[in-house]
């Protein structure tokens, strides 16, 4: 059986599984956004601070990956929390990163004239500073969750859900009836899911750049 024939043959769990890894990676990035975000704003008044944690969320991403996944079973056991947790670790430095720089590249006269107008420091990055860095903030979590649909396919050896149960499974059987293909079909998949998500952004993008955001 060739792979276009396995794929067609199980179209419908492998878009369960689609389904899976889409629901994993939004959640995970939707987590490091939060933190990503929080940190910088948080920091802002603090830059040597602010660095830190750069090099911190920085240097975890050197971990390799079955090595992050396998730290979480102690503490989360298997499953979906330890495959969350480690996407949201990895997912944080890319947007920190650029929600820092896009905060510092605001131009510091258009801040000035905010205040100027007698807006307050949080109305001023509400309204001025945040809608400025937005597209550099947007990139950042393009970023992420570019990088978190890969990663997230190695959450099969902590049972996560998701297209790397394919992939491993098939690893797994590898030279039985069709191991080839299914492993094959998850790698193809997980592309499928990355192209689908990177058109997401540029819709969002699109979106937000009527609504006045810049993007």
């Amino acid at each position: 059986m060739n792979l276009v024939s396995y794929m067609a043959d199980n179209a419908d769990h492998l878009l369960f599984l689609a389904e899976q890894h889409i629901e994993l990676v939004l959640v995970s990035v939707a987590f490091s956004s939060v933190i990503g975000i929080g940190l910088a704003l948080l920091t802002q008044s603090t830059p040597g601070l602010r660095h830190a944690l750069l090099s911190l969320t920085g240097s975890l991403l050197t971990i390799p990956s079955f090595a992050l996944f396998a730290l979480m079973i102690p503490f989360l056991g298997l499953g979906v929390a330890p495959t969350v947790a480690a996407l949201t670790v990895y997912g944080v430095f890319p947007i920190l990163r650029n929600t820092v720089t896009g905060i510092e590249e605001v131009d510091p006269a258009v801040v000035e004239a905010a205040r100027g107008l007698g807006m307050g420091a949080g109305q001023r990055m509400r309204t001025v500073v945040l809608p400025l860095a937005w597209p550099v903030i947007l990139n950042g979590i393009r970023t992420a969750t570019i990088m978190l649909v890969a990663t997230a396919a190695i959450g099969a050896v902590v049972r996560g859900p998701g297209l790397g149960q394919l992939i491993f499974r098939g690893l797994e059987r590898i030279g039985g009836a069709n191991a080839l293909e299914e492993a094959l079909s998850g790698v193809v998949g997980v592309v499928l899911v990355a192209l689908v998500l990177d058109l997401l952004f540029i819709v969002i993008a699109k979106i937000t750049a009527l609504r006045g955001l810049n993007v």
